[in-house]
C-alpha cells in the first residue's frame, strides 16, 4: 500500500506541475467525481504547495445527473443557469485554471431518451460559448485527467475478478501516465519532447492533404492553408505551458472545412455523453457528413449531428501510431480521453484556432472564411488500426507515405 500511496502522490504532483501547471497566485477549480476524493485531496495539497491562491473543488455524482433525465419536467431540459456560465467567464478573465477528472460511466444513460441528453448538452454549450472560446483559444489553463471509478473499472476490466478491478485500473492509469517508473515529471518532459519532434517534422512537410485507406475507409482530407501541427504541451496566452489531456500520445492539426471527401469507419466504440455508439461509418462530400450509420447507438449520433451546422463537419485530424503505449495495452477503455490516444482519430465539430496561423486573433466569421470549422460541439472518434495506411500530398503535388500498417513512415 505504501507503493500505491507514493505513486498516487507522484500522479497528483505531475497533474499540478505539468498538466495544469499551476502558477503562484493562480486560482484553480477542480471538478471531480465523489469516488476520486483521495486523489482530489492530494491535488489540492500539491496546488497550494505550488503557490495557488485558492482551490475550489466541485464534486459531481453521475447518478444525480441521471436523476434529472429520469424525473425532471421535460420542458426544463433546455435550461442552463446563466449565473454559472457568467461565473466561469469571470474566472477565466481573471486567469484561473481548471482541472477535470473526467471518467463518465460508459452506460450512464442506458435507457434514457437520447434527445433529452442532447438537449441539455446543447443548452450548456450555448450558455458556455464564451467560456469555451477561452479554452479553445488557450486563454486559460485547463487539463483533463483520469482516475478509477467503480462503473468505469467494471466496464473496462469485466474479464477479471471484481475485487481486483479498481487496483488494476489504478495500475493502468499510472502506467499510461508514465508514473510507474522513475521521476514522473522528468518522464513527461522527455515524452513531450518526442511529441514536439513529431509535429515539427509534420510542420516542415506542409502537406496539402492526407489520404486514409483501411477496411471500411477511403477518405481524402485537405488541410487548411497555414495549418499548424501541435501536440503534447500547449502554451497559453499568459505564456504558461500546460497539457490539456493526460495521457496524451497524439499530434493533431486542422482539416479544411469543405475539403473532406470519401468514407471512414470507426475502429472503437464512442462514449458519447454516457451513451455508447459502435461501428460508426460516415460518408463526406465537400466536407459535410451526407450519410451515417452505426451498429448501435445510431440515434445518439443523429442527435450529435443535429447540434448545429458545424457538427456535420470535421474540426480535427489527429495521428497516433498503432505501436504506442496505450494501444499496446490491447484494451478498449470506453473513454475518449484515453482511447483517442491509442488510435488515429478525427473530430466532428469545432476546430482549435491554435491550429492555424493567427487563428486566436480571428472572429468566427474570419475562421470560417479561412476554412476552419466552428461549432458548439467537438467529438473525437477513433479510426486507427494496424491496417491503416495514410499518404501525404506535398505542395508540389507529389505523394509520399506517412503511415503504413498503422505506424509512422516519415
Amino acid at each position: 500500500m505504501k507503493d500505491f500511496d507514493k505513486l498516487l502522490e507522484q500522479y497528483a504532483e505531475l497533474v499540478v506541475k505539468v498538466g495544469v501547471n499551476i502558477q503562484p497566485g493562480q486560482v484553480l477549480i477542480v471538478t471531480s467525481p465523489l469516488e476520486t476524493v483521495e486523489l482530489t485531496r492530494l491535488i489540492v495539497q500539491k496546488a497550494y504547495q505550488a503557490g495557488a491562491k485558492y482551490v475550489q473543488v466541485d464534486f459531481e455524482d453521475e447518478q444525480i445527473v441521471r436523476s434529472r433525465y429520469e424525473h425532471a419536467d421535460d420542458s426544463t431540459l433546455d435550461y442552463y443557469p446563466v449565473w454559472k456560465a457568467e461565473m466561469l467567464e469571470k474566472f477565466a478573465e481573471e486567469g484561473g485554471a481548471t482541472l477535470f477528472i473526467k471518467v463518465p460511466d460508459p452506460e450512464l444513460y442506458k435507457g434514457i431518451d437520447s434527445q433529452k441528453v442532447a438537449r441539455s448538452t446543447k443548452a450548456m454549450a450555448q450558455a458556455r460559448r464564451t467560456y469555451s472560446n477561452y479554452t479553445r483559444n488557450s486563454k486559460i489553463s485547463w487539463c483533463l485527467i483520469k482516475a478509477p471509478t467503480r462503473a468505469w473499472a467494471d466496464k473496462v476490466f469485466a474479464d477479471i475478478p471484481e475485487t481486483d478491478r479498481i487496483r488494476v485500473m489504478w495500475d493502468t492509469i499510472f502506467k499510461m501516465n508514465r508514473v510507474d517508473g522513475g521521476d514522473a515529471v522528468q518522464n513527461w518532459h522527455e515524452h513531450l519532447g518526442r511529441l514536439k519532434d513529431s509535429y515539427e517534422k509534420l510542420n516542415g512537410k506542409r502537406y496539402k492533404s492526407l489520404h486514409y485507406r483501411a477496411p471500411g475507409t477511403d477518405l481524402h482530407i485537405q488541410l487548411v492553408e497555414g495549418h499548424i501541427w501541435s501536440g503534447g504541451a500547449s502554451q497559453t496566452q499568459q505564456g504558461t505551458y500546460v497539457v490539456h489531456n493526460m495521457p496524451t500520445e497524439e499530434v493533431f492539426t486542422m482539416p479544411k472545412r469543405d475539403g473532406v471527401n470519401g468514407y471512414v469507419t470507426s475502429t472503437m466504440p464512442l462514449n458519447l455523453n454516457g451513451q455508447l455508439v459502435e461501428r460508426i461509418r460516415f460518408t463526406f462530400k465537400d466536407g459535410k457528413v451526407t450519410e451515417f450509420t452505426a451498429e448501435s447507438g445510431e440515434e445518439h449520433l443523429q442527435n450529435l449531428l443535429a447540434t448545429d451546422e458545424g457538427a456535420s463537419y470535421l474540426g480535427e485530424v489527429a495521428l497516433v501510431p498503432h505501436d504506442s503505449p496505450i494501444s499496446n495495452l490491447n484494451r478498449i477503455f470506453y473513454n475518449t480521453g484515453v482511447d483517442e490516444n491509442a488510435s488515429c482519430h478525427l473530430a466532428l465539430g469545432s476546430a482549435y484556432p491554435t491550429n492555424i496561423a493567427n487563428g486566436t486573433q480571428m472572429t468566427n466569421e474570419e475562421l470560417l472564411q479561412r476554412g476552419c470549422n466552428v461549432s458548439l460541439t467537438h467529438v473525437d472518434f477513433m479510426i486507427g488500426s494496424a491496417e491503416l495506411d495514410i499518404d501525404g500530398e506535398l505542395q508540389d503535388g507529389s505523394i509520399e507515405p506517412v503511415f503504413r500498417k498503422g505506424n509512422w513512415v516519415i
